[in-house]
């Protein structure tokens, strides 16, 4: 007992409460917006389901928030060769009768758990695992000495992170985490000092492969619904029924909420039950419900609040005192505003719909647990970045 008291007595001290208040509030935000958007079930018990899953999601990521500010990170990186037989498996886990989405999301990205009340996404696990292995091995090539505009020092890494980005398109065919895994090795590198060269030349070629498969029409059929999710930006009447039906819902449910919104709980589509309104009114198109409702005034209040969220993990990453520390801090930041980014501008139809969630505000119990789990990671780093800047006592 008396060890928890000097746990919480230290996470209290040290850990950063600004971050985990500005979770909180982003949560209990996203929470109101939840439940909102399930009114129209009509159910009690069902929009209680939904705003209680996200409520407990909240709690136990704050329990994860506090265990990972103060675990001992720097033993647990020890232990890498464990975390990458945990990302492979876990991915892994999605080929087993516990893997399930393939049928209603074209692509199988979630596990059910029996006794768990909501769907785990091995992806957003990984994410936070990723980032901490490709930070490790960065600070391991820096102190090995090696030269990281080096072919050899760019070939490691990439390998790393295109090993395992292709081993999750494969397993579960979901290119939006697949993107957010890529978005997040190309800033950790380019933050590491990785050379131009290298950049231009994983773009030129991947470009030029795109480019081939579209000429040549060797898209396998699996993957032609991805390429009109990609037409479909640049021409909105290609198919204003079926792949772009979802943006353009969202489009005219922002645009009606002008300035000030409709107002809470009287959104027209957000509260109709027919079909044709407004769909994943609860995940991915969470930020139209705000749109309509709040207005303007809404969806600046939750672009404000997760830039905060985003410039204070950045700040930790700049006061950091090792390599490490700043690496995965920066492949944090990445994280949340490739997120960020693809699901506003999926819900104002600049960006393809690819099944990316707002973070803390888009329904998913894991997905809220994971994210505070990641901001627990940089709570860790702030508390151990100031107790190495803290001058040592000596004795007179």
């Amino acid at each position: 007992m008396s060890r928890l008291k000097r746990t919480l007595a230290d996470f209290f001290q040290q850990a950063d409460l600004v971050l985990l208040g500005l979770c909180c509030a982003a949560t209990l935000f996203g929470i109101a917006l939840i439940i909102s958007a399930t009114q129209y079930l009509e159910e009690v018990r069902m929009i209680i389901r939904y705003a209680g899953v996200q409520a407990a999601g909240m709690l136990l990521g704050i329990c994860a928030y506090i265990f990972l500010s103060v675990v001992d990170l720097d033993g647990l990186m020890k232990k890498w060769k464990w975390i990458v037989l945990f990302n492979i498996v876990l991915i892994g886990l999605l080929l087993t009768p516990l893997g399930i989405g393939k049928e209603s999301t074209g692509n199988q990205a979630w596990l059910k758990i029996p006794g768990i009340p909501f769907q785990i996404g091995p992806a957003e696990v990984v994410k936070i695992t990723f980032t901490l292995l490709l930070a490790k091995q960065l600070e391991w090539l820096r102190e090995e000495k090696r030269d990281l505009k080096s072919f050899r020092s760019a070939f490691l890494v990439a390998g790393h992170a295109l090993a395992l980005i292709g081993w999750y398109v494969v397993v579960s065919g979901d290119m939006g985490n697949a993107l957010t895994f890529f978005f997040i090795f190309l800033c950790m590198a380019f933050v590491a000092g990785f050379a131009l060269r290298w950049f231009l030349l994983l773009f030129a070629g991947a470009g030029a492969a795109i480019s081939a498969v579209l000429l040549l029409d060797l898209v396998p059929k699996s993957m032609t619904y991805m390429v009109r999710r990609f037409q479909v930006l640049f021409d909105h009447s290609l198919d204003p029924a079926g792949i772009g039906w979802q943006q353009n819902r969202s489009l005219l449910a922002i645009g009606s909420g002008g300035v000030f919104g409709q107002g809470y709980l009287n959104g027209t589509q957000t509260q109709s039950a027919y079909p044709t309104s407004l769909p994943a009114r609860r995940t991915d198109l969470i930020f139209a419900v705000c749109g309509e409702e709040l207005g303007l005034i809404g969806c600046i209040a939750v672009i404000v609040l997760l830039a905060c969220i985003i410039f204070r993990v950045l700040l930790v990453a700049k006061n950091s005192q090792t390599p490490f520390q700043c690496y995965a801090c920066v492949g944090v930041a990445a994280m949340l505003i490739y997120q960020t980014v693809v699901n506003i501008g999926m819900c104002l139809f600049v960006m393809p719909t690819i099944g990316v969630t707002l973070p803390f505000f888009s329904y998913g119990g894991s997905s809220i647990v994971t994210l505070y789990m990641a901001m627990g990671v940089v709570s860790n780093i702030k508390k151990r970045s100031l107790a190495m800047r803290r001058p040592t006592r000596t004795l007179l």
